[in-house]
């Protein structure tokens, strides 16, 4: 068997989005990924289906497994032939103990490279607005560890030189240790009143930061109960951070927002939430795919079968539209037989999705809902008229049957079915036990059934409790209906059915909840 290949790679602080576009082109690549606790676990979803996850992370209080094992964990991976990303945080060239990997590497003649990572010790206080250099304050920095202890510490730092050798210090792993860190810089010179920032699991939704100087900090931490792992800045640049502090002041900072969509869609949704400041988790519900049910399929060939006939066609959702044209170049049919008819869509989405595809919406209602669309076609539609209604097989059944009381011929077609999605990710149970999950997105009933019933496959005996941690947020009415039946308390609904409505409706519930 050939010998394997070993990527070393930095995954940055904690944002997902802060890995190196070579380090991501490695994840994807990988047969086996090794990974520690402060390398982000969404970095994990993009691993290809069937990859191995092997945790090897270290706890404050144990490790799951001694350094000297991780190494050769690698060289036994790599002789099985597989292709292999140890997934560290951070850089790993910095207190990351690379080289002792790439080393047994080496000595086995396996094939290595080491890929950097943005490193904690800049990027994190610059989350906290605490840029590391300054003209006027700082020209220099030092990287220092401060996990050792005390003995330990006084033998790698010589106090007397590294005091005031740079403008800015930076230590990693020191909160522990703050106490000693502190007394040490003070008696070798640095003033008390330095100001001093502890940033605890800076980039990341939980990012808290403490202020204060080489005198208080100790007890300040004491008093918060600071915990691990945190970055430590010790200088003037500190004072930067009540004018140039950005994250905090999004208003998603400190959000974790469970996505329920399918995966398919759930990316406008997450970016969204991202560039609001909060951290989205995807966690697909549903699963679209093309009808494959023979009826289904043979009423969908006779419907676009009379292309010439239809009045309308009218659309209740991008997905709708999505596979109504893969279904007409499945069966090689020219949208251009539809001349006849005149276009209505439930939602400004489902408007812009027919528009990338070079059509003009006739008829679009202020409520986006079936009810709204009847509401804005009165005086318009006509007994007779023949309406083709592209949807998926979940669809409800109040459009057909209203335009039916009204005259007219409607014609359903299953253009697309709607799956209960089989991918588990024990992550999300993790976090909404943990209470981690701040709120929790419903874009339809079917994503508040299907979450339920993914829970219970998951193993939650009671998904309602499970899920009374976070607060509940519903599109619209239909959905809001859908998630009481189950036992749910919405807690957020926007005006309209819109994704831009939600969020904005999410953003105001934090506001309000934050007491801004």
């Amino acid at each position: 068997m050939d010998e394997g290949k070993v990527y070393l790679v930095g995954a940055g602080p904690g944002d997902p989005k802060l890995i190196t576009v070579r380090g991501l082109e490695c994840l994807k690549a990988s047969d086996v990924v090794v990974y520690d606790r402060l390398a982000s676990p969404r970095l994990l979803r993009h691993l290809k289906p069937g990859a191995e996850k092997i945790y090897v992370g270290k706890l404050p209080d144990r490790h799951t497994m001694k350094q000297e094992e991780i190494n050769q964990l690698l060289v036994d991976l790599a002789l099985r032939g597989k292709t292999v990303t140890r997934l560290k945080g951070g850089d790993p060239t910095i207190f990351g103990r690379v080289g002792e990997e790439a080393e047994l590497l080496q000595q086995n003649g396996i094939e290595y490279e080491i890929i950097p990572g943005i490193t904690s010790a800049i990027a994190v206080p610059a989350y906290a607005g605490i840029p590391v250099t300054h003209r006027d304050m700082a020209s220099s920095l030092s990287i220092i560890t401060g996990h050792e202890s005390p003995e330990k510490l006084d033998k790698s730092i010589h106090w007397d030189k590294v005091t005031n050798a740079t403008g800015t210090l930076i230590f990693l792993m020191g909160v522990a240790k703050i106490g000693y860190i502190a007394e040490q810089l003070i008696r070798h010179g640095k003033s008390p009143n330095t100001p001093v920032a502890l940033i605890r699991w800076g980039t990341r939704v939980e990012q808290e930061t403490l202020v204060g100087t080489l005198a208080s900090i100790e007890q300040q931490v004491l008093e918060a109960n600071f915990q691990p792992p945190a970055v430590i800045v010790v200088g003037e640049v500190v004072k930067q951070r009540e004018k140039l502090k950005w994250v905090e002041r999004r208003p998603l900072f400190g959000t974790r927002v469970l996505v329920t969509r399918a995966r398919a869609q759930a990316s406008e949704l997450a970016d969204s939430i991202e560039a609001l400041g909060g951290e989205p988790v995807e966690y697909p519900v549903i699963e679209l795919r093309e009808t494959t049910e023979e009826n289904a399929v043979a009423a969908i060939m006779a419907a676009l079968g009379q292309a010439e006939q239809y009045d309308w066609l009218m659309f209740t959702s991008t997905n709708g539209v999505d596979y109504f044209y893969t279904w007409l170049q499945k069966l090689n049919i020219d949208i251009r037989r539809f001349h006849k008819a005149r276009i209505a869509a439930v939602g400004p989405k489902t408007a812009e999705r027919l528009l990338e595809r070079g059509l003009q919406v006739d008829v679009l209602p202020v409520q986006f809902q079936a009810e709204g669309l009847l509401d804005s076609l009165e005086g318009v539609l006509e007994a007779g008229q023949h309406v083709l209604l592209p949807r998926g097989d979940l669809a409800r059944e109040v459009l057909p049957r209203q335009l039916a009381e009204r005259g007219l011929v409607p014609v359903e077609i299953d253009v697309y079915e709607s799956m209960l999605a089989e991918e588990d990710d024990q992550l999300v149970v993790e976090l909404l036990e943990a209470r981690q999950i701040h709120i929790v997105t419903f874009t339809s009933a079917s994503t508040v059934r299907n979450l339920m019933e993914k829970l219970r496959r998951a193993g939650v005996a009671d998904p309602v409790q499970l899920l009374a941690g976070a607060a509940i947020a519903s599109i619209g009415p239909l959905t809001s209906a859908a998630a009481r039946e189950a036992g749910l308390q919405v807690d957020i609904e926007p005006e309209q059915a819109t994704i831009a409505a939600l969020l904005q409706a999410i953003a105001d519930y934090r506001s309000k909840a934050r007491g801004e």
